[in-house]
């Protein structure tokens, strides 16, 4: 397969449907549960992780992929013919890992023309950047050009989290801006959003229904949306979410489905997360 190959990484929450089907590369994070250490969808799958978050109480810690996963990501697409990879990651305000691709891109400079980016987003966020380079590429762009259209993604990309506990957040040090939430984390429902890359606070609501028609309000409240993701991690009211704005968003218009264990580790169970470019 020649022409511009796109890789991200695990944080894409794309499932294994998508990325084959779009020739996506996605190299894992290590997901670590106290001493146990696993490599992400390929020894531990979505709802095996939280399967595990709930039965073990354990609250679970990630780590970037090294230099090398990436180094074979970028080298196995120049051994099937690749003219350039476009490498797009979550963002290096939480993570290590796109630093681990830059590295990764320095090693094999001399062979084949990488290009990394920071997605400045994450999750559904991150994964619709992805899709939408993967066609770019698909439909002949060259590298300049679907490093162009990330770009002009990443300013207009929103991501809103109501979460059901602020603990995962807390303990793996990635609240920012959200500390303001910790004093009253046992009394509220908190809202996050990702704003430049970082975790800030959206809002807090004292009951989980309200903090879903929180979510339901700021998204009709936008004139303009396009590439809706709304994506879980083992909501009990996911479908009570998706029935709430399905007046405007019908379920067969947006992209559905479960938030993986990267972004699970540090939203908690019950996450519910909305992604969206504003028009």
């Amino acid at each position: 397969m020649t022409g511009v190959h796109i890789v991200t990484d695990s944080s894409c929450d794309l499932t294994d449907e998508e990325t084959t089907a779009n020739g996506i590369g996605v190299v894992p994070l290590s997901i670590r549960f106290g001493s146990e250490e696993f490599v992400d969808r390929e020894e531990l799958g979505v709802d095996e992780f939280y399967s595990k978050m709930a039965s073990t109480g354990l609250l679970p810690e990630t780590a970037a992929p090294s230099p090398g996963r990436f180094e074979q990501a970028f080298r196995g697409a120049a051994a099937v013919g690749a003219t350039a990879v476009v490498c797009i990651n979550l963002s290096g305000e939480l993570s290590a890992t796109v630093q681990s691709a830059r590295n990764a891109a320095t090693a094999v400079a001399g062979d084949i023309d990488v290009r990394v980016i920071d997605s400045r987003s994450l999750t559904g966020g991150l994964g619709t950047m992805v899709l939408e380079a993967a066609a770019a590429a698909r439909n002949g762009a060259d590298a300049d050009a679907v490093v162009a259209l990330v770009d002009s993604m990443i300013g207009r990309t929103e991501i809103y989290g109501a979460l059901d506990t602020l603990e995962n957040l807390k303990k793996g040090g990635r609240i920012g801006s959200a500390k303001a939430l910790l004093g009253s984390m046992l009394s509220v429902k908190p809202l996050i959003h990702i704003g430049d890359g970082a975790v800030e606070e959206a809002g807090k609501q004292r009951t989980r229904r309200r903090s879903l028609e929180w979510l339901r309000d700021t998204l009709f409240a936008e004139p303009v949306v396009e590439k809706l993701s709304i994506l879980h991690g083992g909501a009990a009211d996911y479908d009570e979410f998706l029935d709430m704005i399905a007046e405007r968003y019908p379920r067969d218009t947006i992209r559905t489905g479960k938030i993986g264990a990267v972004i699970g580790t540090h939203g908690g169970p019950g996450v519910i997360g909305m992604c969206y470019l504003r028009g």
